[in-house]
């Protein structure tokens, strides 16, 4: 049996499947092919590199404190009551330390006027380095507070101070005489940390 064969395709069948399997020209305006979304990635790209470049990473550390009370700097403790309640002042000229007592002389040796702690001339240099006078300044700090927790016996159970400083003081000069007054490195002294206002 012999195979059919299909009749033979007129010549105006033949332009017709040529014409219908061209590809068409897209009209002005319709979107040809696939979306391109390369453009858009560059621009995004650039934004997020932009983004990564300019944040800045900080990492922060949080220190306990207590703000100023709206009465001031008032005795936190009955006053009838033998306790150090410490207080620090930090001034351009140094450190003065207030006890229930008094005054804390220079030198803390006694109860008497003067700086506690005095200091001279910048705390820090142009690169946020501590000078070696402040940093003897803080030194001779930590030994005042250890030496006045270790006076008496009644002492040694007081955990509080209260810092005020004069206005135009360094934020980084409170850290620094906060965390001189919080411990020594071998135990622990005024680690609750009271904020006054300077009057």
């Amino acid at each position: 049996m012999a195979e059919q064969q299909d009749p033979p395709l007129s010549a105006a069948q033949r332009s017709r499947i040529r014409r219908l399997s061209q590809p068409k020209e897209p009209a002005p305006g319709d979107e040809a092919g696939e979306l391109n979304i390369v453009p858009y990635l560059d621009i995004i790209t650039n934004i997020m590199m932009f983004v990564l470049a300019s944040v800045s990473v900080s990492f922060i550390a949080s220190i306990d404190t207590t703000p100023p009370s709206i009465g001031g700097g008032k005795v936190r403790v009955d006053p009838s009551s033998k306790s150090l309640n410490l207080a620090a002042f930090i001034t351009s000229q140094g450190i003065s330390l207030k006890t229930s007592s008094g005054n804390i002389a220079t030198g803390c040796n006694d109860v008497g006027s003067g700086m506690a702690v005095p200091h001279s001339g910048a705390e820090y240099n142009d690169h946020g380095e501590a000078m070696p006078e402040w940093q003897t300044a803080m030194k001779d700090l930590k030994a005042c507070a250890k030496r006045l927790k270790n006076a008496t016996s009644a002492f040694k159970e007081e955990t509080q101070v209260t810092i005020t400083a004069s206005p135009g003081i360094e934020y980084r000069t409170v850290i620094d005489v906060l965390d001189a007054l919080r411990n020594d490195g071998d135990e622990e002294l005024f680690p609750e940390v009271h904020f006054g206002v300077a009057r």
